[in-house]
Order: structure tokens, then C-alpha cells, then sequence
């Protein structure tokens, strides 16, 4: 049996945080996503305007709470939330596009409420998965990179038993459990660190649940992670 558990270092830091998930069994997720698909990410990356109504990008609300939240660990130079860098290249006029149907899925619903979202390969994980602050020195190969870098000592992170899954929150993902046409169990986790978006984050999590049995087959599940409900069975 292995488990996600977000560790009461992470809570320590963000004791109001809600880590949304949805887990993804048996997923067919082999083919280009559908013209339906693509409409879904086309209309999401138009709704993502709504979000940025200041005309300094980093003021927006969405934007400015998870600046203050990577400022409470150590950080690699540049890190940025997830939502951060999709909404830049939103205003930026570069829209986000298709990658698979399952990563299109959640990029939209990512879009739809200005909340960052990720998915990994659950049968990928080594032991358990642990949202937390590291000691630094968890072996991490991100996507695009050739080499492997470490964590650093307080930084705040996904880990297995392997290594570091993805750093920084959901900042960048690792090459050895991304999501590929031959997945066919993953975990998707939505966070949100301001208590006033409670709500929307249920929504989202409904939503993208729904569209992931829809167009990719599978059974889901989901919860939201607290600090006195902190763990989920994955396998």
C-alpha cells in the first residue's frame, strides 16, 4: 500500500492550505485530444483574462497570494507557481496549447479558476508520495533538463522514497513520473493556500473529475487533503 501525505511541515507553514486531489484509475489517455477538448482549453485560455485585471501582472489577486506563499520557503532562483506560469502566457498573448488529453483536461480547469493544478504517474511513485519541507537533497530530473539537480534544505516539495517529484509546490514537474500516453493510474492535486477560494476549488475539483471520466474512461476520486485529514491511499 502506498499513500500521498501532506506533513505537518507543510501545514506548519500553511495551516489554512486545502491540497485538492483527484485520483485517476485505468485512464485511456493514448490518442490526441478530441476537437471537444480543444474548444475546452481555447474557451479557458479566454476566461483566464478575467483573472488579470491589474495592470501590473504580478498585483492580480490569483497571482499575489502564491508570491507570498513562495516567499515562507526556500526557493531555487525563478521558482513560480504553476497557475502563475500559465496565466503569463495568457497575458502574454501565448496561449496555452495542447499537449494529451489528460494534461489539456486540467490546463483548462487550471485556466477556468486561476488555480494551479499537476498530475504524475502514480505507478511511477517509489513508497510514499509526502508534500513537505525537505533537508535538501532529493535527487530531481525536470522535464527539459538533461542533468538531475537536488533539493535544496527548507525548500517545500513533493518526494518518494527516489527523490524529489516535483519541487516548489507544482513549480516544475520530474521526467520520471510525468503523464504519457502509457499512464493508466495518476493523481492530480489542485492546491489552494487562501481560505477564500474554498469554494471555487471544490468546484474545480468537481469539474475536472467529471470531464476526466468523460473523455478519458476512468474511475476517479476525490478529496481534499487538511491538516486534520492529511493522507490518501494511492494503491
Amino acid at each position: 500500500m502506498s499513500k500521498f501525505i501532506a506533513d505537518q511541515s507543510f501545514f506548519e507553514l500553511f495551516p489554512d492550505a486545502k491540497i485538492g486531489i483527484v485520483l485517476l484509475r485505468d485512464i485511456k489517455n493514448n490518442e490526441s485530444s478530441s476537437k471537444e477538448i480543444r474548444q475546452m482549453l481555447d474557451e479557458a485560455n479566454e476566461k483566464a483574462y478575467d483573472y488579470l485585471t491589474e495592470p501590473v501582472f504580478s498585483e492580480n489577486k490569483v497571482i499575489k497570494v502564491w508570491r507570498d506563499a513562495f516567499k515562507k520557503f526556500k526557493t531555487k532562483k525563478g521558482a513560480r507557481c504553476a497557475i502563475e506560469a500559465l496565466l503569463k502566457r495568457v497575458d502574454k498573448g501565448n496561449p496555452v496549447g495542447s499537449i494529451n488529453p489528460l494534461v489539456d483536461i486540467y490546463n483548462s480547469v487550471s485556466l477556468t479558476y486561476a488555480l494551479p493544478g499537476g498530475a504524475e504517474d502514480i505507478d511511477k511513485f517509489v513508497g510514499n508520495m509526502v508534500l513537505k519541507i525537505t533537508d535538501g537533497g532529493d535527487s530531481f530530473q525536470a522535464l527539459g533538463d538533461d542533468e538531475t539537480s537536488e533539493t535544496l534544505p527548507g525548500e517545500l516539495a513533493y518526494v518518494d522514497d527516489e527523490g524529489a517529484i516535483c519541487r516548489c509546490f507544482n513549480w516544475r514537474d520530474c521526467v520520471r513520473s510525468m503523464i504519457t500516453e502509457d499512464t493508466k493510474n495518476a493523481i492530480f492535486f489542485m492546491e489552494s493556500v487562501d481560505p477564500d477560494r474554498d469554494e471555487d476549488q471544490k468546484e474545480a475539483l468537481k469539474t475536472v473529475a467529471e470531464n476526466f471520466e468523460k473523455y478519458l474512461d476512468c474511475q476517479t476520486e476525490i478529496k481534499i487533503l487538511t491538516k486534520d485529514d492529511p493522507e490518501i491511499v494511492l494503491k
